[in-house]
Formats: C-alpha cells, structure tokens, sequence
C-alpha cells in the first residue's frame, strides 16, 4: 500500500477499483486506509467473494459500491456511474443476501464471528500461504499469526489447514 498511496497522492483520481485479494494487506485494509489518504476518491470492490460478511465488512470499511467479477459489463458501468455521482451501489444479489444475513443465526454463518484480521488470514491461509508468509505481508509476528489462526480455527470449529 506504500507505493500505492505514493501513486494515489500524485494522480488525478475520482473512483478506484479494488480487489479483496490484493497482494500484502489485502482488500479490507486497502478500503478502510484509502479514504484517509484520498478522502475524495471513492472506492468500488469488484471480487469473487458474494457471501457475507465479505460484502458487509468492505461496505462498513467504506467501500461505495461492491460487484462480483461475474457482474454484467452494464452493471458495472451502472455502478460506476453511480459511485461517481456520490451514491452508492451493491448488486442486487449480493444487497438481497446481506438482507437476509441479517436474520441467520451464528449457527448458520460462523463467518459473522471472526474479526476482520481474522477473516484476511483465513483467506489467506485457504490460498495456500504459510503463517511465515502471512506475517510478512501482514508486519505481523509469526506467533500472532498462529494466535489469529488458533482462535478463527477455534470459531469455525476446524482442526486443521486442511480441513
């Protein structure tokens, strides 16, 4: 994000596209750290990820607008203008899940109980990287990384990497 918000200081920018499995931070950092820099841009989430609480965690990060890669070219171009007319846009799908999460128990989502650092390892960790990899990206200790892993293992009930 170093070189990024270099860039971003420099460029006559109105809205960004980002990615929740962005190298290093990640997506969700991005989103919340993005504004502090650039209050001005807005920023539109375009990932593979539809279920929540990805989508409420990046909108409450201040995301303006959230799409999935499968999202129609009108759709996004909809979504654009929207996002760059100050609204704010989620697509309908995705706006009609979020709605409904609202009535799931933790039972029926135990992803609504990990917390946003949480959630970054764990998608980190279903790719494959290693807790020495993850802390490096994320400037954290491998001994913190292995306590975020303990605990998400914890509450979603998993025993190991595999499972």
């Amino acid at each position: 994000l170093t070189t990024a918000s270099a860039k971003l200081a420099c460029l006559q920018v109105d809205d960004l596209s980002s990615e929740m499995n962005m190298p290093g931070i990640g997506g969700l950092e991005a989103t919340r750290k993005i504004p502090r820099i650039r209050p001005d841009v807005r920023i539109i989430v375009l990932t593979i990820h539809s279920e929540n609480p990805f989508p409420t965690k990046v909108m409450q990060a201040g995301a303006a607008g959230y799409l999935t890669k499968g999202a129609a070219p009108d759709e996004m171009i909809h979504a654009i203008r929207l996002v760059h007319s100050g609204q704010r846009y989620i697509s309908p799908e995705i706006a009609q899940q979020m709605a409904l999460s609202q009535f799931a128990s933790a039972d029926e989502n135990p992803f609504k109980s990990l917390s946003e650092r949480e959630l970054q390892i764990m998608m980190m960790i279903t790719k494959g990287q290693k807790v020495t990899d993850i802390s490096e990206q994320l400037n954290l200790s491998p001994k913190t990384v292995n306590s975020y892993r303990y605990r998400l293992f914890s509450k979603l009930g998993i025993n190991g990497d595999v499972e």
